[in-house]
């Protein structure tokens, strides 16, 4: 499967200048909404997803998801796995799980997102997962932007990510795109202002 091509043929891979959530800035953007709004692309994405996932053997209860961006990847790849599905989300800044979902003691968890870059994010609300006595069996992903280490990758994982080396780690392709920081940024010293297409604020 040709996951450029997928995100390319859904006008989901922007060229530009744009302001990550990390708050860095990259030439490139993968907007995997625009992806996600066909559900029959949707439903073969994480079909195939879910098949890299039962390779690996891994046992899943649970899907999660962090709202906003891996709501839609979170729910098909449940689907796909024929499991329970649950979202976290942030209140006042803090990522919660509500709307009465519950964890049960040993449950066992794998973290969904559309993208994964450093994998904050997903830590962030497995962190709370795990608080209520869920395990993380695993994290995954639709795309990958290169800075973890994701299962069947020769990609090195580097320094800020975020993501556990003792837990697998899925996603269909990598995407390594060159990101800078907001006062080393070349296309910011040519003029241009970079613009934020995602779900998050900063």
């Amino acid at each position: 499967m040709d996951i450029k091509k997928i995100y390319m043929d859904a006008d989901a891979l922007l060229e530009g200048h744009f302001k990550l959530s990390s708050g860095n800035h990259s030439r490139f953007y993968l907007q995997s909404a625009k992806v996600l709004e066909d559900p029959k692309v949707a439903k073969v994405l994480a079909e195939t997803l879910a098949k890299e996932i039962r390779k690996n053997g891994l046992k899943v209860d649970t899907v999660c998801a962090p709202a906003l961006g891996g709501l839609i990847a979170g729910f098909a790849l449940a689907q796909a796995l024929d499991v329970r599905f649950i979202f976290a989300e942030r209140v006042d800044g803090v990522m919660s799980i509500r709307r009465g979902f519950e964890v049960s003691s040993g449950e066992k968890v794998l973290m969904c997102e559309d993208i994964i870059t450093t994998g904050g994010s997903a830590m962030e609300a497995a962190k709370v997962v795990k608080e209520l006595g869920g395990e993380i069996v695993g994290i995954s992903a639709l795309a990958n932007r290169g800075f973890c280490k994701r299962e069947g990758s020769d990609i090195e994982t580097k320094p800020n990510c975020k993501l556990p080396q003792d837990i697998p780690f899925f996603a269909l392709a990598d995407f390594t795109f060159e990101i800078y920081a907001p006062d080393d940024c070349p296309l910011c010293k040519d003029g241009s202002e970079a613009i934020k297409p995602g779900s998050r604020g900063n």
